[in-house]
């Protein structure tokens, strides 16, 4: 073989290699791109459902404070109620984004904090139904409850934050 014709087949081949190379440098880019695209995405939708559901707790207080009093101000518990509500509303819908991103263990652990949650909510609506029909025989009781179930809630959402953090690869958050 000649010198020009071997390096001509030198040249080519180290060519190939290179735009091979390249090509698989180029993938590697792409998939660590929309690695962190999806990690930030689903940051995104943890944190937006993390605030909802604390804005959504804070209106939840101010309705337990409400009824904490012996005869409580029915048209405050009621404003404060409809506060509460429009905040639910707004955890529904970020809970949705988080399910939409997953991945089923966070699913799963925001599952537990929607019947954490739902099961104190449940206990301040048959308080301000007492409270309506001026009952107070349920009250120490349901008092208690609701502390139990707040202490759930906390739990559930400890729980979602490190299935979160897993997923994002953030355990220094803890």
């Amino acid at each position: 073989m000649d010198a020009g014709l071997t390096a001509l087949l030198g040249a080519a081949v180290g060519s190939l290699a290179t735009l091979g190379s390249a090509m698989v440098a180029g993938r590697a880019a792409a998939r660590s791109q929309f690695g962190q695209w999806r990690r930030q995405h689903r940051r995104d939708a943890y944190a937006n459902y993390l605030c909802a559901l604390y804005d959504r707790d804070v209106a939840l207080d101010a309705v337990r404070d409400a009824l904490r009093v012996d005869r409580p101000d029915l048209r405050d518990v009621d404003e404060k109620m409809e506060h509460f509500v429009a905040q639910a509303r707004g955890v529904h819908r970020a809970a949705e984004l988080v399910i939409l991103e997953g991945p089923t263990s966070v699913v799963e652990a925001l599952y537990g904090v929607v019947h954490a949650s739902d099961g104190l909510a449940e206990v301040v609506r048959r308080m301000v139904r007492d409270a309506r029909a001026e009952d107070t025989s349920a009250k120490a009781a349901d008092t208690a409850l609701a502390a139990e179930q707040e202490h759930l809630l906390y739990q559930a959402v400890k729980h979602l934050r490190v299935a979160a953090s897993d997923v994002l690869g953030d355990s220094g958050t803890r």
